[in-house]
């Protein structure tokens, strides 16, 4: 998982920079790849097998700090 908060004002151009650009640099057919907004927020989650490739850092001019990411461990859980 990936998640950046956006400068002032300008969320709609972190979440034109994921799409465009950032999952992209991470896109293989072995996995599926999401991305949701929560306010300033935009979040990546890559769920597959192996772990992703990490995104790269967007410009500065569209974060308010450093993008935080975390490797997460698929649970299974029996019904």
């Amino acid at each position: 998982m990936w998640e950046a908060k956006a400068a002032e004002g300008r969320g709609a151009a972190l979440l034109r920079w994921v799409l465009d650009e950032g999952v992209h640099a991470v896109a293989d057919p072995a996995v599926r790849t999401e991305v949701f907004v929560s306010g300033d927020r935009v979040v990546v989650v890559v769920v597959g097998e192996h772990p992703p490739r990490r995104l790269p850092d967007p410009p500065e001019d569209l974060i308010a700090r450093a993008p935080h990411a975390w490797p997460f461990t698929r649970v299974n859980v029996a019904a």
